[in-house]
């Protein structure tokens, strides 16, 4: 799949050292992600975590340089592929992994699992299990931030994650025409891994360079290397800017091939051999090493420190997790409604359905 060279950051042949240190950085991101999503297909496979389950395997450079152009107090809204998205906004891998597990300790409380991480208190307003189900909610943000603030270059924004497959869906289009028409502060990101499930982009949408399709709406978009987390970021900074200042939507796409099936039990048997060897060629990990090594940046002693310290730190995630309890089941409809709904059913599978009726408030 061919990336343009559009926003790309491009590698620099000299680095200055607050340069350096952010790359530095979005390694040991990267690298945690990477660790801590391999570790997730593990314990899928060994039945600790249940229902659906998708992974940025591959997709990590991506992740790491949009979340970098956030501000800390700008909203976050992705898809169901949300592992690394929530570890590179700030939620603890603890967190994370616990609420994989279904436990009291996760981050939504053990009732979301996978496709459902949430934490309002660093503004990432989770991962949603119907595709493209985020796309209106995260242009109801925008709406909401318009209504209740002006526009300037610290003024919050929203970014939206979605994959290449929500761009054939209603919502999708729906969204991006009332952004254009109200002037509202989101930058909606495609992370175009080629593949919507097992169908490609070629064969799902008549143009599949799927930033242009936000062009009907009078939307700006701009497509760069999703395996080159500094040009993610500086494309990701630019349309952010842009909302905030000018209350304009933009659009962004970030191609990048994932390097597993859609899912943790999908084979991808979709895939040729070629496709497969040029997804490992394409890794974005070995990629950086190799960039900040060629820089002088990181030797092999100190990456394999880095290595050896986020392996340390996904050890404790999972040890974390199986320590925890599960919620009590007294909870269980403790967050079906925002405020108390009068004669809202609280029994649990197998009692009377006879009850005294609550007071109607």
């Amino acid at each position: 799949m061919a990336k343009d060279g559009q926003g790309s950051g491009g590698a620099a042949t000299s680095l200055d050292s607050e340069r350096a240190e952010t790359l530095l950085g979005y390694y040991r991101q990267m690298a945690l992600i990477r660790a801590f999503e391999l570790r997730a297909g593990e314990m899928y496979a060994r039945a600790r975590i249940g229902g659906y389950c998708h992974l940025n395997l591959g997709e990590e450079a991506a992740v790491v340089g949009l979340v970098d152009a956030l501000l800390p107090h700008d909203y976050l809204f992705t898809t169901y592929r949300d592992h690394g998205f929530a570890l590179a906004r700030g939620v603890s891998p603890n967190a994370v992994m616990a609420e994989l597990f279904g436990k009291a300790t996760g981050c939504s409380g053990g009732w979301g699992g996978s496709m459902h991480l949430f934490d309002a208190g660093v503004r990432f307003m989770g991962g949603y299990g119907i595709v493209g189900g985020q796309i209106p909610l995260a242009t109801g943000a925008g709406l909401a931030i318009a209504y209740r603030s002006e526009p300037g270059p610290e003024a919050e924004a929203v970014m939206c994650v979605l994959g290449d497959g929500a761009t054939n869906i209603g919502a999708f289009h729906e969204s991006l025409n009332l952004a254009s028409v109200w002037d509202l502060p989101v930058v909606y990101v495609v992370v175009n891994n080629g593949l919507g499930m097992g169908t490609t982009v070629q064969a799902a949408s008549a143009e599949p360079e799927l930033y242009k399709r936000a062009c009907a709406y009078r939307v700006e978009g701009v497509r760069v290397d999703g395996d080159d987390p500094v040009a993610v970021h500086d494309a990701a900074a630019s349309a952010l800017g842009a909302a905030r200042s000018e209350r304009r939507p933009s659009i962004v796409e970030a191609v990048c091939l994932r390097l597993r099936g859609h899912s943790v039990v999908d084979p991808a048997r979709y895939r040729t051999s070629e496709e497969v060897d040029l997804a490992r060629k394409s890794d974005p990990l070995p990629a950086l090493r190799s960039r900040l090594a060629e820089a002088g940046l990181l030797d092999d002693a100190g990456a394999s420190r880095i290595e050896a310290e986020v392996e340390a730190e996904v050890d404790k995630a999972v040890a974390f997790a199986e320590e925890s309890p599960f919620p009590d089941t007294s909870e269980l409809f403790a967050n079906a409604y925002a405020t108390e709904v009068p004669n809202m059913a609280r029994g649990l599978p197998g009692e009377p359905v006879a009850h005294e009726p609550e007071e109607v408030r």
